[in-house]
């Protein structure tokens, strides 16, 4: 109840501007994003690295409206490129088409992908290309299998609560992709996706097995498995321990802000940990997704600002 309350709430911005104006809100929820500009990102991330985690970035936003928008973000994204060369971080971009324009035409979002796909070429920097909600999927993979062929620095990202992603993943499988699996954290009707968490968490180790199946790994697939959850992180160690896979064929990725203390760990146990960092002022939906993703969050969220 509380999870679909939270994704409901992810669609008022009102109330996001309203926090945006409180002090003490402004303050927690810099727990989960950087900050407004790609320096308090980049700060952030040379942290990181210096702890020993690999780093991935997204500048937030979605759904622009204008060309002019759709811009602004690829520049983001190619000065984010450039920084991370010059300052020898191992960090890669992680966005969204509908960041890059999408909503307003293919041709629109092609051109822009592509010169972040060229300028991240040069760097030896793979991309990867988020997954939205449902209204997406289909565009987004037609996309990646669009580009793939003469990028392999590309990457795509699956959604274990989609009921239509098996059959997906085999097609990503044949290619062998690079692959994010997560969970899935938009809004969406029951006939689409699985309402039921314990639901999605068998989704989540079916998926884990297949693409850690030998003639996945066989076609060059690699993944990184995004989750927080102690039983899917058992379930991917103990299939890696199976197979005896050197961390060159998967990572784990964790988002900033969240267990803060588990990146560090599983890379104590051996494990290739990257933290995915956000920043920008389109904020408020993304962090009530990550709110809605696990109940402690709202607890933390709730105790500061009760302290403040």
């Amino acid at each position: 109840m509380m999870r679909h309350v939270l994704l409901a709430l992810s669609m008022r911005p009102a109330i996001g501007r309203w926090m945006e104006r409180v002090p003490a809100t402004r303050r927690l929820v810099r727990r989960f994003v950087a900050g407004a500009s790609a320096e308090d990102a980049l700060v952030v991330l040379e942290g990181l690295n210096a702890r020993g985690l690999m780093g991935a970035v997204t500048y937030l936003g979605e759904n622009v409206a204008t060309p002019a928008d759709a811009e602004r973000a690829t520049q983001t994204y190619l000065h984010l490129l450039d920084e991370i060369k010059r300052r020898n971080l191992n960090v890669l971009p992680s966005l969204k088409l509908t960041h890059l324009g999408l909503d307003l035409g293919q041709q629109v979002c092609v051109a822009n992908l592509s010169a972040v796909l060229e300028r991240a070429r040069a760097t030896g920097t793979r991309v990867w290309v988020d997954m939205e909600s449902s209204v997406y999927t289909d565009r987004t993979l037609a996309l990646y299998a669009r580009l793939r062929p003469l990028n392999s620095h590309l990457g795509c990202v699956v959604q274990a609560y989609l009921r239509r992603t098996p059959t997906d993943l085999e097609r990503l499988i044949d290619v062998g992709a690079t692959v994010r699996l997560c969970k899935g954290a938009y809004r969406e009707p029951p006939a689409i996706a699985y309402p039921d968490k314990r639901d999605v968490d068998r989704a989540y180790r079916r998926l884990i097995d297949r693409l850690l199946a030998p003639d996945a790994l066989a076609r060059g697939v690699y993944t990184g498995f995004a989750t927080h959850d102690d039983r899917m992180l058992a379930h991917v160690r103990d299939r890696v321990r199976e197979r005896r896979l050197a961390g060159g064929r998967f990572e784990i990725q964790m988002l900033y802000g969240i267990r803060p203390e588990l990146p560090t760990r599983l890379t104590g146990d051996g494990l290739p940990v990257r933290v995915l960092v956000s920043f920008g002022e389109d904020w408020y939906g993304y962090f009530m997704r990550r709110l809605a993703e696990r109940p402690a969050n709202v607890l933390f969220f709730f105790k500061n600002l009760a302290r403040s």
